[in-house]
């Protein structure tokens, strides 16, 4: 990312730096474990990796976009008096930023896609404040509050300089492993307490419903939005049928995320927050995963990913054959 330096850090701790990039490596401080790992890029035959991408970078890369590319785009702006807001719509692609504009294509993606960018400045200081990133399947919101601004030194960030004195140094590795999937089938299921999207306790050990379908999902994921149209239907279908479908979020997403998610989406069923402990019991990496449970809650079968119509077919399947 050549003249794109960043680090962040725990807003519990202020002192304490998570991760970062200074132009030559990037890395992570893993407080708990006492260790910074670092990726020099230089040990990989293929060097490229994402970065974090700072706020005012990403925003600074999308308006030089939209003035100079000759996608057909839609623009729009309205003055508040303390700000002005800026639009940007991209008609018929699904486009994100990194450096460049990168436009993604795979059958995840309707060919009437539109991506979207909402941006707010600052008529105080002239500066970008907020941004909304949209697309079929995701929406995200950052931003920036309370920055101060340095217009006059140049200032050379070197990340070493920030690292605990008394932590180990490690090298990011390719490749290095996951979480493990655990084959559950055959087995009981894991049980579980997991807030929903109103910030409720839901127990796996309470709910009645003989038959089961738990949905591995993440805010953001293609396959896991193009699922829902069907997962919809199915629990639309199967409502009166004593079975229930569960979602559960793995990639972190906040309790209002869940909940915006789940009202832009109309969910018909639960909608829960992930733990680290309840994915790694459960054996989840990449996501949408599929678990089809009994009423003794017995795990009868795990799907992994989702295929339109091939999938719908295997999960309807699994249901009646229970």
């Amino acid at each position: 990312m050549v003249g794109a330096s960043s680090a962040t850090y725990s807003a519990d701790d202020t002192t304490k730096m998570t991760n970062f990039y200074d132009g030559n490596v990037r890395g992570v401080v893993n407080w708990d474990g006492q260790f910074v790992r670092i990726d020099s890029f230089q040990n990989d035959p293929a060097p490229f990796r994402l970065v974090y991408y700072p706020f005012y970078t990403q925003i600074n890369e999308i308006i030089k976009y939209s003035l100079t590319t000759k996608d057909s785009i839609q623009t729009y702006f309205q003055d508040y008096g303390d700000s002005v807001w800026f639009q940007l719509k991209i008609i018929n692609k699904h486009v994100f930023f990194h450096i460049k504009p990168i436009v993604l294509q795979n059958q995840s993606i309707p060919e009437d896609e539109i991506t979207q960018f909402d941006i707010w400045f600052s008529k105080k200081d002239k500066m970008p404040y907020r941004i909304r990133s949209k697309w079929h399947h995701a929406i995200n919101i950052s931003s920036s509050h309370g920055v101060k601004f340095n217009f006059k030194n140049d200032i050379v960030f070197h990340a070493d300089e920030y690292y605990p004195s008394h932590f180990q140094i490690v090298q990011f590795v390719r490749g290095e492993p996951q979480i493990q999937k655990t084959d559950l089938v055959g087995q009981k299921a894991p049980d579980w307490t997991l807030k929903d999207s109103e910030d409720k306790d839901v127990k796996l050990s309470e709910l009645n419903a003989k038959t089961l379908v738990i949905w591995f999902t993440g805010i953001g994921c293609a396959p896991c939005h193009q699922a829902i149209p069907f997962l919809k239907q199915l629990a639309e279908d199967y409502k009166t049928k004593d079975f229930e479908l569960i979602a559960i979020e793995t990639w972190g997403g906040s309790i209002e995320a869940l909940k915006r998610y789940g009202q832009a989406n109309e969910f018909n069923f639960s909608f829960l927050q992930s733990t680290d402990e309840l994915k790694k019991s459960y054996g989840i990496a990449p996501v949408p995963a599929f678990f089809i449970v009994d009423q003794n809650r017995i795990v009868r079968k795990i799907i992994n990913g989702y295929s339109k119509g091939n999938t719908d077919k295997e999960i309807i399947e699994s249901i009646e054959n229970l």
